[in-house]
């Protein structure tokens, strides 16, 4: 396993004095500001701050609570100008960065890319701590019923139906070993409370799983193709194949996820201290070409293929239809098809319409993910705030949200056991008929 450490330096928390209670850092940095010349009329007294010491009587508040505990000794000698200042809790001194948010143990695997950026307010960790919350239930939920439903009922144990059991799985396991820690570390109030280590392993399970589901996809996506547009002429998707198809899913994740452990790019805490990924800052050519040989054979790639099956699934059963159209109109009839030739055909675009929709939100999901970490090893890492860095990497992990959800309202098969197995449940409506 490779381990960085990025040094650790100490940097002073504010410049010119640090607040005990949240509600005076704003009016104190507006003192600072201004505090060269007022200190040449005499009206404010000069603070100062010795060295940082880890202390555990110290503690950081903000309105009332305790967060963390904060490193530092230093002379509070809060003057009534800066006492008489307007309050306004939204307001963070722009020198206070993600570096002096963090605690001691963690600056030395800490990205100095976050020494000059502002940190963002406490309330946000809580914010971000629900959004997590509610993304993993779902997820974790609508999951689980996938997985009991396609145990349970043995017409549904088909081979396809063992690469979206596949899926069912990776995106569960994503959420049960990425959702506890980002949840406690934001509902604490932020800080990485595992050490190195723990973002190693956090960072390393959120790539496996992540990559097993995006092959998963393009498999899924390749026998959809096989299915409708090959048809009798292709080979049938047997159990074997299906069980060697999900075997190559998870060790071609698992060959990319395990190349920061052993050298190759790296994993590093986010903007918001909360979750650990890929190290999207890092501009050295080790870590950039990592970034840019993930993104091509994890990004670029499968979108190609999962594009071009599903255009071609598409335009064959357009063209079947329209085939029939005209040979309908050459015998004076309004159809060819019987009832069953109908059912089978409106099946077959329901899972098209359904698995397009699935893969579009996946490209909208992972997208921003991929152009953050392009920008930030390629690109111009000034733009790369704690907001930036974390909203993409909160928005791919909605696909492990939606995946259950699109296959619960589209797969007829699916709501009759849903509802057999939940009875209290209401069968939702049909959005893809």
């Amino acid at each position: 396993m490779s381990v960085r450490t990025f040094g650790s330096s100490t940097y002073p928390c504010l410049t010119g004095t640090a607040a005990v209670q949240f509600g005076t850092l704003a009016a104190v940095s507006k003192v600072n500001a201004t505090k060269s010349d007022q200190q040449q009329k005499g009206q404010v007294q000069v603070f100062s701050i010795k060295q940082p010491i880890k202390s555990e009587n110290v503690q950081h508040l903000f309105f009332g609570r305790k967060l963390r505990k904060h490193y530092y000794r230093m002379e509070t000698n809060v003057t009534a100008m800066a006492q008489q200042q307007p309050f306004n809790p939204w307001a963070i001194p722009d020198s206070f960065t993600v570096y002096h948010f963090a605690p001691e143990e963690i600056r030395s695997f800490l990205h100095p890319h976050w020494q000059t950026q502002k940190a963002p307010h406490p309330m946000v960790y809580y914010l971000f701590g629900i959004l997590y919350l509610v993304i993993g239930t779902v997820a974790v939920g609508g999951n689980y019923m996938v997985l009991r439903i396609l145990g349970s009922f043995p017409s549904l144990r088909t081979p396809a139906n063992m690469l979206v059991m596949n899926l069912a799985v990776s995106d569960f396991l994503l959420m049960i070993t990425l959702l506890p820690e980002a949840c406690y570390n934001f509902f604490l109030g932020g800080p990485w409370q595992f050490g190195d280590l723990g973002c190693q392993i956090h960072a390393f399970c959120g790539a496996l799983c992540g990559y097993s589901q995006i092959t998963t996809l393009v498999l899924i996506s390749y026998d959809r193709y096989n299915v409708i547009v090959k048809g009798f002429n292709a080979a049938p998707l047997t159990f074997g194949k299906a069980s060697a198809m999900i075997v190559f899913s998870w060790m071609y994740a698992l060959g990319w996820s395990v190349c920061p452990l052993v050298g190759w790019g790296y994993y590093a805490m986010d903007g918001m201290l909360g979750t650990c990924s890929f190290d999207g800052l890092t501009t050295n050519m080790n870590n950039k070409s990592h970034i840019l040989a993930s993104t091509m054979f994890l990004y670029v790639i499968p979108i190609i293929v999962i594009v071009g099956c599903y255009y071609f699934i598409v335009k064959a059963v357009f063209h079947h239809e329209d085939e029939l159209r005209q040979q309908a109109k050459k015998m004076n009839v309004t159809s060819l098809r019987s009832n069953s030739d109908q059912q089978a055909v409106s099946a077959e675009i329901r899972i098209a319409k359904v698995a397009i929709i699935n893969v579009t939100l996946w490209i909208i999901a992972w997208t921003p993910f991929a152009v953050v970490c392009m920008l930030g090893t390629w690109g111009d890492t000034s733009k790369i705030t704690p907001y930036i860095c974390e909203l993409p990497v909160i928005l791919a992990k909605t696909s492990c949200a939606y995946n259950p959800v699109i296959y619960a309202l589209s797969h007829p098969k699916y709501r009759e056991c849903l509802k057999e197995l939940f009875p209290w449940l209401r069968q939702p409506v049909d959005w893809f008929d």
